[in-house]
């Protein structure tokens, strides 16, 4: 890593990042950023690096999930808050029926910038720069809001700081308390069939205290059920943001990107010789990197060597989004290939991006079905590859929407604009959230079985 700083992504070619006209306040703004003090701390980040590592070798699963973007207008309490409810309840019903512990990265603290097709929008006759998240410029359709503001990144800053205290607050505070279970709910959510489900598991847990307490054992003194680790992530896209926020470990002398313990590569950045590669490759942040239908094996192992050459367990995530139709041969021969030149990675589904329609109504959505279709057939695969499906990545929200089609509740293309209300893709709600929750439980609960199985074989 000699030849690694920081700032070294600037001499590579670099793809998805605004130009931003006023050059005197774009530095004055990296230089307050740079002052500033971390969203996260080294110890958490190497914490979350050590669990992944116990994702990697198949005794954990990892769940992340939260916003597509972040928004300024939408930011409060309730709904950070409701998401990590939702986030919190996916976790519970995975970890019963797993019986393996569930690792906790909400898409929440720094999602704001968001990669596009197209560097310009069309609404009638007008065409401007396309809306790029609202820490580079607003999702207002008029030539102001369109120029990117370097002001944005300390509001931005400002927020994810407040939405990190948020969480860890929540997560240590008693509100994720194991003997709360019950008060986690949604009033939205409180009469569906996922609900009652959950309260089911809810009142096994329930039981489950009564006899600890019964036996001698005093829940108030264990750590593991007065709270949880709860971690944050985002694609690291604006780099000169992620670089203002790099800092040093005194210790270790290892360099951290301290916006988010978790970043990841997005599908349209993850190119070798490119800038956020080269920006990833020198910090020591748990990585993720987005693969799907178009990527290649020469690409992918590329990014493996270069983004984990020290094949270190836990380093790095390959998030998989082919859609519920490419899914099939595909990922099973990118598994067979990487496994078989014994790359450490933990393989994690991202059933969202592939399964993106148009509604009949011009509408962009997610069949529900689909998603839950494309999450069947990755444990499938690797259930029949012999290795471990290792998490899953989403886009949800513990709001009350309608933006991804079907669900047992269902939402029809006719009522998707009722309450449609995502700056960018669709999102789960909370209720979706929970139902895709019990397919996952049944399918980790299964490969426990059939694990099992074969090591009674083997005894």
């Amino acid at each position: 890593m000699n030849n690694w700083a920081p700032h070294s992504w600037r001499k590579k070619p670099i793809r998805q990042v605004p130009t931003y006209p006023d050059a005197e306040t774009l530095r004055k703004v990296l230089d307050q950023l740079s002052g500033s003090p971390p969203l996260v701390f080294f110890g958490e980040t190497r914490r979350l690096r050590a669990q992944l590592a116990e994702v990697c070798e198949g005794r954990s699963f990892l769940l992340q999930g939260g916003d597509c973007a972040e928004s300024f207008a939408e930011f409060n309490e309730a709904n950070v808050k409701n998401t990590f409810r939702v986030l919190l309840q996916m976790a519970i019903v995975m970890t019963y029926a797993a019986a393996c512990p569930i690792v906790k990265v909400g898409r929440l603290g720094g999602q704001f910038a968001k990669p596009r097709s197209s560097d310009v929008e069309r609404q009638g006759d007008v065409e401007l720069p396309s809306y790029r998240g609202d820490i580079i410029n607003s999702i207002k359709f008029d030539e102001k809001s369109r120029i990117p503001d370097p002001e944005r990144m300390l509001k931005a800053y400002a927020q994810a700081a407040n939405t990190v205290n948020l969480l860890r607050g929540l997560s240590h505070g008693g509100y994720a308390n194991l003997q709360e279970v019950h008060g986690w709910n949604l009033d939205y959510i409180s009469n569906t069939p996922a609900y009652q489900r959950y309260e089911e598991v809810a009142r096994l847990i329930d039981d489950a205290i009564a006899f600890m307490k019964a036996c001698g054992i005093d829940p108030a003194k264990m750590a593991e059920i007065q709270g949880v680790d709860f971690y944050t992530s985002h694609e690291a896209l604006l780099l000169s943001y992620e670089e203002a926020l790099t800092r040093k470990d005194p210790v270790s002398c290892e360099w951290y990107d301290t916006s988010a313990h978790l970043l990841w590569l997005g599908y349209r950045t993850r190119h070798l010789d490119e800038a956020h590669v080269e920006y990833l490759r020198g910090i020591e942040n748990p990585l993720a990197a987005k693969v799907g239908p178009e990527s290649t094996f020469d690409e992918i192992m590329g990014l493996v060597q270069t983004l984990n050459p020290m094949n270190k367990p836990g380093r790095l995530t390959l998030v998989c989004r082919y859609g519920a139709d490419n899914i099939g041969e595909k990922l099973a021969k990118l598994i067979r290939d990487v496994t078989a030149e014994g790359a450490k990675v933990v393989w994690s589904c991202d059933p969202m991006h592939g399964n993106t329609i148009k509604s009949a109504g011009g509408l962009k959505t997610r069949p529900f079905e689909k998603i839950l279709l494309e999450v069947q057939r990755f444990f499938e695969i690797h259930r029949a590859e012999g290795t471990h499906a290792g998490g899953i990545h989403l886009e949800l929200t513990g709001q009350d929407v309608t933006e991804c089609t079907g669900g047992a509740i269902a939402v029809t293309d006719e009522n998707l604009k009722s309450r449609y209300h995502t700056h960018c893709d669709p999102r789960l709600n909370g209720d979706q959230g929970l139902e895709l929750a019990f397919l996952i439980s049944e399918a980790l609960s299964r490969e426990r079985t059939a694990r099992k199985a074969d090591l009674e074989k083997l005894a």
